[in-house]
């Protein structure tokens, strides 16, 4: 199949399954995307046991998708620039420290805590595992992904406040995230040795890096904005400072995630504020949310179909259930940690860590991540690496349908109809 024939494919399914979800399930678009995908994938493995014909063209077609690649060096940029330009910056500013913290110490904290239990697991269940890997493993699934619950959020009436800091952090936790995973790749494959040095230059060269280059770009875009009045223009150039600025970030080895944040940020509030007509604000809003969502729609069709490309056993399954609680407590403890220490700065709703803790989705970069483990290195394969993949898709899986579906009458439960109420300690 060529480039044209797998994408046409899977734009095609994305669309008949959005009709499905739409008029059957009711369901909100990531997850129940996801679900039909999945129960598709699972029909077809149970087809393919007396066609085996039918298996194996869905799975050529699966293995043909190189989604490490297609997302994280091309889709990531897109949806995260459109996800932030609806942050509003004062209110990301008055939270600053608590996105600031939870996105990088959290990150780090949640890599610790899942590798040195993922080792443990691991190790435990006859599967010889290395703690570098597992640590690999624990940044892979530390970042959060805000696409599915946002939504979800804001009709189940979350205090705003929470719904900013659940935002804020995964919008930037994702840069972090990749940038920790890059640092502790180079050191499991021995590109480098275990240095702290180089580790704090790589993440400073990275994250600070990519946070300079973003307003950089985001600013020069932003004059640009200002000197014309003519939307077709203006949507054009914001176009090109996800494209253009994503492979020139990604080019320099900086962090495109976070870039992508921060030029969205600067445009959706510089540039809405003093360098576009309401009728610019509006095509430019239109064009980004239809963008985001077919994005979306087929990057939840790819982590179903995924499934079709693992290499599950009943050990694997197994480690893969035993690794949603693991994950889960991890992120309690790398959320209630950092927001105990924070409380001295101001106060929080009550059951914020309970909603950060269970509206943590995981999403398409922990699976894209996983799948860039390498295979083998200097000529040894990377025992570990099938195990780890099950564990991230059975946690991703969990997370975006279980904690997904739930995440909805839990926050009406914790919240009530006080959503919009003054934070209280809690």
């Amino acid at each position: 199949m060529s480039v044209f024939e797998v994408a046409a494919c899977l734009i095609t399914l994305a669309a008949v399954l959005s009709y499905l979800n739409y008029t059957l399930l009711k369901l909100p678009p990531a997850i129940g995307l996801m679900a039909l995908s999945l129960a598709g994938s699972l029909l077809l493995v149970f087809v393919g046991l007396a066609v085996p014909a039918v298996e194996h063209g869905a799975k050529e077609l699966v293995t043909k998708i190189d989604l490490n690649q297609a997302f994280l060096q091309g889709m990531l940029g897109f949806m995260l620039f459109a996800g932030s330009l609806h942050i509003k910056f004062h209110e990301l500013a008055s939270r600053k420290w608590t996105v600031v913290v939870l996105s990088t110490v959290g990150v780090l904290v949640s890599t610790a805590v899942v590798g040195a239990l993922a080792w443990g697991l691991l190790n435990a269940v006859g599967i010889e595992a290395r703690l570098i890997y597992c640590l690999l493993f624990g940044a892979l699934i530390s970042p959060t992904d805000p696409i599915a619950v946002l939504a979800i959020l804001r009709q189940a009436g979350v205090p705003k406040d929470v719904e900013i800091k659940i935002a804020g952090e995964s919008l930037f936790n994702d840069g972090v995230g990749v940038v920790v995973f890059l640092g502790l790749l180079e050191i499991a494959t021995g590109v480098v040795e275990p240095d702290a040095l180089h580790l704090t230059e790589l993440f400073l060269w990275e994250a600070v890096g990519g946070a300079i280059m973003g307003f950089v770009l985001g600013w020069i875009v932003y004059r640009m904005l200002r000197s014309v009045d003519n939307y077709q223009v203006e949507v054009l150039l914001s176009l090109a400072l996800v494209a253009g600025g994503y492979a020139l970030v990604n080019r320099l080895h900086m962090s495109g995630p976070i870039a992508m944040v921060v030029a969205g940020i600067l445009i959706g509030n510089l540039g809405r504020a003093y360098a576009m007509s309401p009728t610019t604000i509006g095509n430019l809003d239109t064009f980004w949310e239809l963008l985001d969502e077919m994005l979306n729609a087929v990057l939840f069709v790819l982590i179903g179909l995924e499934v079709l490309a693992l290499a599950f056993t009943g050990k694997y399954l197994l480690v893969g259930l035993l690794a949603i609680p693991m994950v889960l407590f991890a992120r309690l403890v790398s959320v209630a940690g950092p927001i105990a220490g924070l409380r001295h700065r101001g106060r929080f709703a009550r059951y914020t860590v309970r909603m950060l803790t269970w509206g943590g989705l995981r999403g398409g970069i922990s699976v894209a991540l996983a799948l860039s483990l390498p295979r083998e290195v200097n000529g040894e394969p990377v025992g570990e690496r099938d195990a780890l993949l099950a564990m991230t898709y059975v946690v991703v899986v969990f997370s975006i349908l279980v904690q997904g579906l739930t995440l909805g009458p839990l926050a009406r439960r914790w919240f009530g109809s006080s959503g919009g109420s003054a934070p209280k300690h809690g």
